[in-house]
């Protein structure tokens, strides 16, 4: 699934290609995704102009001429392909996790406008769209999400309060969306990595000083991601055809039997499944 940085790496790409751009036409081929595409959305959409496109945690949001917006969720497997209307291209872009070679069958949602367009492919069909009639309404859509590690509300004071006297171990919070927006599991392992922090440990067990580092080190490896391209995995790439970087900044995902790479660490890097998701760590420079 792609985290904060491969998303925002596509909100910036589409926000280059299709803001103040007007909708021509839509085609949805396959209602059935995770929640069920409504009746409407293609009337919601025609003639209207993207204005802009932002994102929240993982969410791409089209904000739209007459102040509603299209909510996207990539899911697990959900792509957004751009194909220029006067080339017969099938190499395209902005795959997660996939083959950058468009695959006519998972085809499910065209939005057209009148020099390209772009198409949702997704063959799990985790992904969704949402239609928001307003802003206050699009503000209650995230109210059940906690801050994103980018936002000043979390802090050292947030994260330590909220934490204290919880037995969930650390790594689970980190991807627990209610407390934090956006980290997945693989900037999760780099974040406690860089935090000295074994993702076992108990929560209400850190100090403040560990809250700090958290809040620290979160930032620094989404901003470090985002300004590498994000991390290819299996060939992600954004919509100019560029792959992410960050993999090579790996200091512990999927690096199970490998020296640990920091300075001095005699450490070994260990994998363990933890929220059945694998997690790596040093086994001696993280506590």
């Amino acid at each position: 699934m792609p985290e904060l940085p491969e998303v925002e790496i596509v909100r910036q790409s589409l926000n280059k290609k299709i803001k103040q751009k007007k909708v021509k036409k839509v085609i949805v081929r396959n209602r059935n995704l995770r929640f069920t595409i409504p009746l409407n959305f293609t009337s919601f959409l025609k003639d209207k102009k993207i204005i802009k496109v932002q994102r929240f945690s993982k969410y791409l949001i089209l904000c739209l001429s007459n102040n509603s917006y299209c909510l996207l969720h990539l899911g697990m497997s959900g792509t957004i392909h751009l194909v220029n209307k006067d080339k017969k291209n099938f190499m395209t872009n902005t795959s997660f996790y996939s083959s950058p070679r468009l695959s006519l069958k998972h085809n499910h949602v065209e939005i057209i406008f009148k020099d390209l367009k772009i198409i949702y492919n997704d063959p799990r069909r985790f992904g969704f769209f949402q239609i928001i009639k307003d802003g206050y309404l699009l503000k209650k859509r995230f109210d059940h999400l906690g801050p994103e590690p980018f936002d000043s509300k979390f802090d050292q004071k947030y994260v330590y309060f909220f934490l204290k006297n919880k037995e969930k171990n650390i790594k689970s919070f980190l991807l627990d969306q209610s407390f934090v927006s956006g980290i997945g599991n693989i900037y999760a392992n780099e974040i406690l990595f860089l935090s000295r922090i074994n993702p076992t440990k108990k929560a209400r067990l850190l100090n403040k000083k560990d809250c700090k580092k958290i809040v620290i080190y979160s930032k620094k490896v989404l901003f470090n991601a985002i300004a590498k391209g994000g991390s290819s995995i299996r060939d992600f790439k954004n919509i100019s055809g560029t792959k992410g970087n960050f993999q090579k900044d790996f200091k512990v995902y999927q690096r199970d039997g490998l020296n640990c790479k920091r300075f001095k660490c005699i450490g070994i890097i260990k994998k363990k499944i933890i929220s059945k998701r694998s997690t790596f760590f040093c086994n001696t420079c993280q506590k």
